[in-house]
């Protein structure tokens, strides 16, 4: 089964609707009160409406007058989930002891926290404002879910932020996040076990446990390794696993399919076969659908082709009668107010209107790196990619930064915002930069690099924006 550990950070979701907040003890009594400057870190906690909490955090020294709201990832259903303001202690201490102001919430939900992410970090922010006035400026920041919370605060509310920092963010959006994991499942379904449930999940636990049972079963085959590796390809699954070691090499394609194996049953399984039940109560229905999709169009353009094509020639499996056995298959249809229900929750317009830096991992097999491909391509579309800069670093893991990283590329938009001009340093300046920060926030050696995501397999933006009733630029279009 799913380790919670494994998950914690795990990005999927943002939503729209404004509610009330009503401030705790903490920040009611630090009303009137200056942030920062006491001689030590303060901290004021609170309730939202909805029954999120808040937590804020204020330098020891002055206050420089901006804020970094921190928006968290993933929180498995019935784990604890407190508001937490950083992504870790060493990036928070760095960024307070620069005297700036730590702020995040809990989200309302745990799980596919879509409903409540948004208003919820908006009503922190608001709680602050309450609290110690308006900053001159505030950053949004957050990985993996909170990375597209992140991108969902700026698109939805931009006159609210100065500049952004989504970290190995699901820019996709949540539509073609969904359509992409049904590839997935829908391939392992229909040529490894026609058992298991791809939507409409009844019971998720015993959809899951079935799930895990043949992937088992067919890694130990190399019939079963060729399909585990076919099914990985149509969501471009890194064949790179294990954060700090080295990349298997490029024709090593049996570590490759292992690496691949350990996403599927380590991390990427629960939210396939599982976490997947959740979306569609939330939804109302199945927000998915692969009608029209052609998977040989697909599997052509994956990253993981001659991978894919080396394993079944080893297993001696014809890829072409899998792929026609993919291809006429009956197909699955999506609820059409799901699928608003899910753009609306969130997918991307390309309308930013302020400095954003985006960060990913080369090896992420939870939310790839096509992701960054899709959210520029949209970006580039509504003639804003001037705003937009990407940064990369050569690791496997997702959301595997270490402090030094996260510090130096968060010091990039700083950069930006103090000049109104993006300098980007070469790969080699900004890992010499992240050094220089010292070996307690370099827990692993620092590897920026360049790169060039791939094309996303199944993107969807939304079209030119107008507004939801009750505010909001996103506008879903249901196939």
């Amino acid at each position: 089964m799913v380790n919670s550990r494994k998950l914690a950070g795990i990005a999927i979701a943002a939503g729209l609707t404004l509610a009330g907040f009503m401030a705790g003890p903490a920040a009611a009594n630090a009303a009137g009160t200056p942030c920062g400057g006491t001689g030590s870190v303060t901290t004021a906690t609170g309730t939202l409406g909805d029954g999120a909490t808040y937590l804020i955090q204020c330098p020891a020294g002055a206050w420089n007058g901006s804020l970094f709201l921190y928006s968290h990832g993933y929180v498995v259903p019935g784990s604890s989930n407190p508001a937490t303001d950083t992504s870790d202690s060493q990036t928070g201490d760095w960024l307070l002891s620069q005297g700036y102001a730590l702020a995040g919430s809990s989200y309302a939900m745990t799980g596919w926290a879509v409903a409540s992410a948004l208003p919820d970090q908006i009503n922190t922010l608001n709680a602050f404002e309450g609290a110690y006035g308006k900053p001159k400026q505030t950053i949004a920041w957050g990985d993996s879910l909170g990375g597209m919370i992140t991108a969902g605060l700026i698109q939805d509310y931009p006159g609210r932020f100065s500049g952004a920092v989504p970290m190995c963010g699901v820019l996709s959006g949540g539509v073609a996040t969904w359509n992409t994991a049904l590839d997935a499942a829908f391939a392992f379904q229909q040529l490894i076990d026609p058992k298991i449930e791809v939507v409409n999940i009844n019971d998720d636990t015993i959809n899951l446990a079935e799930a895990e049972t043949a992937l088992a079963e067919a890694q130990a085959t190399p019939q079963g390794r060729a399909r585990i590796a076919l099914a990985a390809a149509l969501g471009d699954t890194p064949g790179w696993y294990t954060t700090g070691a080295a990349e298997p090499a490029p024709t090593d394609y049996a570590d490759q399919e292992q690496a691949q194996f350990e996403w599927d049953s380590q991390v990427d399984f629960p939210f396939i076969f599982d976490f997947r039940a959740q979306l569609e109560s939330l939804a109302g229905g199945n927000p998915s659908w692969n009608t029209g999709v052609n998977y040989f169009q697909d599997i052509a353009k994956s990253t993981d082709l001659t991978e894919v094509k080396a394993l079944y020639q080893t297993a001696g499996l014809n890829l072409n009668a899998d792929l026609r056995t993919l291809n006429d298959a009956p197909r699955i249809s999506a609820d059409p107010s799901a699928v608003a229900y899910l753009a609306k929750n969130v997918a991307y317009d390309g309308e930013i209107s302020v400095p954003t830096l985006t960060v990913h991992t080369t090896g992420d097999g939870l939310v790839v790196p096509e992701n960054e491909q899709a959210y520029r391509s949209v970006v580039d579309r509504d003639g804003r990619g001037y705003l937009l800069q990407q940064l990369f670093v050569d690791r496997a893991g997702h959301c595997a930064f270490t402090p030094a990283e996260e510090i130096t590329s968060i010091q990039v938009l700083l950069n930006r915002l103090a000049t109104g001009q993006w300098n980007i340093p070469d790969p080699a300046t900004l890992n010499d930069q992240a050094a220089a920060l010292g070996a307690a926030d370099n827990t692993l050696p620092p590897a920026f690099t360049r790169y060039s995501p791939a094309q996303y397999l199944r993107p969807y933006d939304l079209p030119p924006v107008f507004p939801f009733p009750g505010g909001g630029t996103s506008a879903p279009v249901v196939p």
